[in-house]
């Protein structure tokens, strides 16, 4: 399945970068991409994927660089703005719809970790050290808006950010999150881009006391405590991320935790996209499947 996937990508690879195929000694854009999502896919160092005889299951289809090329050019601009290209294709199959998803998923690493990009913050069951992940999901086969952040990092001061990039494209409906999301600022924000937060307040029934609160929060708690049957429906249409979470994760190449080897944001970063790209090549070629079989049934 590795390779399948790996060769989904390939394929639009190709359609931004059509030199990602030319053998010789510059390596392209697209030549370190396919060699980064190789080593992604399959679990393995950087390094690994440098090596012509880890490539057994196919012939790469470019020289393949050195590991110390790869550590150079995956930090520029060039490659980043190409995977950002291939995320952006499978961003639009499926962004349509009014109710979005907002969640975050811990990414701990050891605690005697001398990683001083990450932090202490909380994790599943307690403190963790490490990053997390946070993003919003539509119906495509990637986020919305995503970003990776140390995992002291508050969460509804992540999501701004997302709500701002979602907000510029012009997105609006009902934005759904925990009670971890339940901030004023928050609140205010997303009404300002044409979306309503719905998240549980931290300790339900409670007076709210003399400050002020945002409308767009008291709205909030309005369906989230005794909104009738379109607040539980909302409610219930929450349980969705934690699917797609879980399904991020449990296939071969899903994203697991953080092996030794990715250390530091930039690199956390880079191995995180890839996964969700592997993710939406695999979301992406399912749909295909379904939908031949349908057309064959009809």
């Amino acid at each position: 399945m590795e390779r399948e996937l790996w060769s989904e990508l390939y394929s639009e690879l190709l359609r931004f970068d059509r030199c990602v195929g030319v053998k010789g000694e510059y390596f392209s854009d697209g030549a370190i991409a396919a060699t980064q999502l190789w080593a992604v896919v399959h679990d393995r160092p950087t390094s690994w994927a440098c090596r012509r005889e880890n490539w057994s299951s196919v012939e790469p289809p470019f020289d393949l660089p050195s590991q110390p090329t790869m550590s150079r050019r995956l930090r520029t601009a060039g490659v980043a703005a190409l995977l950002d290209a291939v995320e952006g294709c499978y961003r639009d199959d499926g962004d349509g719809g009014w109710v979005r998803l907002l969640d975050g998923k811990p990414l701990p690493v050891g605690g005697h970790s001398t990683d001083r990009d990450c932090d202490w913050g909380r994790g599943v069951r307690g403190d963790a050290r490490g990053y997390k992940l946070h993003a919003v999901w539509g119906d495509a086969p990637v986020p919305l808006a995503w970003e990776v952040a140390p995992m002291s990092r508050a969460e509804p001061t992540v999501a701004r950010r997302m709500v701002r990039r979602l907000g510029e494209r012009g997105a609006a409906g009902y934005l759904l999150a925990d009670s971890g999301y339940d901030s004023n600022p928050l609140h205010d924000l997303a009404a300002s881009h044409g979306m309503q937060l719905v998240a549980p307040r931290k300790r339900p029934g409670t007076a709210w006391g003399h400050r002020r609160h945002s409308p767009a929060r008291r709205r909030s708690a309005q369906l989230t405590e005794g909104g009738g049957a379109f607040g539980a429906a909302l409610l219930r249409e929450r349980d969705r991320v934690e699917r797609r979470l879980g399904n991020l994760c449990c296939f071969g190449g899903g994203l697991q935790p953080l092996p030794a080897w990715v250390r530091r944001r930039w690199r956390v970063r880079a191995w995180v996209q890839a996964k969700l790209l592997i993710n939406a090549a695999r979301i992406a070629r399912n749909r295909r499947r379904r939908r031949e079989k349908g057309r064959r049934r009809k």
